[in-house]
């Protein structure tokens, strides 16, 4: 009917990463799809049409909060990152070796700062369904003793949400791999 706002209800046992999909018909864009967490309460969405996850405001949940400022500090990593990669490849067409194993030991430690803030991030948000949220899809092959710190810095309650159990589970898995 033309009217751009809707209601939906959403029964979850724990916060939990959602996505909200525009169909346009004519493309599959990265910008179709927004991810957001759902959690108990009201969430309010506000975007629009043409920069549909770009400008997209999202309310009411600590998690999304959360990990919008996550977000933040590591889109600075991947900026450094891809900043980085036009140097190496120019210090490749100019044939600079050296050029090139700077960048490389520099990436390696943007790499490290990015994995460290991760882990800091989920060990500082331990009470909230966020941590181990990132901690799965960020840095889910982090040396396995950060992955043990983790998870049992959960709270009781967050160990038992969805992504607390889901790393719990990888982290038994990965402990018998390295065993």
């Amino acid at each position: 009917d033309g009217n751009a706002h809707f209601e939906t209800e959403i029964n979850i046992d724990s916060p939990e990463m959602l996505y909200l999909s525009l169909d346009r018909g004519v493309t599959k864009s990265i910008d179709n799809d927004l991810p957001f967490f759902a959690e108990k309460g009201k969430i309010n969405i506000e975007t629009e049409l043409d920069y549909f996850y770009a400008n997209a405001k999202i309310t009411g949940s600590k998690n999304q909060d959360l990990y919008n400022e996550y977000r933040k500090v590591n889109g600075k990593f991947n900026e450094q990152t891809l900043d980085l990669t036009q140097a190496k490849f120019k210090a490749l067409k100019t044939k600079n070796q050296f050029l090139k194993d700077s960048i490389s030991r520099i990436e390696e430690n943007i790499t490290r700062r990015k994995y460290l803030y991760a882990v800091n991030f989920a060990l500082n948000n331990r009470n909230f369904e966020v941590s181990p949220f990132v901690a799965l899809s960020e840095i889910r092959d982090v040396n396995l003793k950060y992955l043990d710190t983790i998870q049992k810095s959960m709270s009781p309650k967050v160990a038992k949400s969805l992504y607390g159990k889901k790393l719990i589970q990888l982290f038994q898995e990965r402990k018998k791999l390295e065993e």
